[in-house]
């Protein structure tokens, strides 16, 4: 099973010390290693960040409710997310809910980014991971 980050109340910052992109990028590779194209998702979608520069939560260029590494949409998706006890202002939450996301509807959330994650797994002769479920 898979642990998953508890609910907080909190603002938009963080609330530690905002990790390196390269620490992110690890932990992202080992959470979803059964699931690579997760990984390419979070590259495409976030560049492996959760938070920006000054420690806020990272939010969609074009739309605002998008969250963290995975841009999962908070108007959409905060309601069940809460429900699941997942807070997706955090990396882990994030994560927990994207792979909840994925095992229920595939690769469809994310197909507005899927020219740029669809490319990489194709030269990487993965085509297994593309699979809409």
């Amino acid at each position: 099973s898979t642990a998953v980050a508890p609910i907080t109340r909190m603002d938009e910052r963080a609330t530690t010390t905002v990790p390196a992109k390269k620490d992110i990028k690890q932990v992202v590779k080992e959470y979803f290693r059964d699931d690579p194209i997760l990984v390419e998702i979070a590259r495409c979608e976030s560049q492996f960040r959760q938070y920006d520069a000054k420690g806020n939560v990272l939010k969609g260029k074009v739309n605002k409710g998008d969250l963290g590494l995975m841009q999962i949409n908070k108007y959409y998706h905060a309601d069940k997310a809460e429900e699941l006890g997942l807070n997706l202002k955090t990396l882990e939450g994030n994560m927990a809910y994207a792979k909840y996301l994925y095992d229920k509807e595939g690769v469809k959330p994310w197909t507005s980014s899927s020219a740029c994650w669809k490319e990489a797994i194709n030269k990487t002769n993965n085509k297994s991971q593309i699979a809409l479920k």
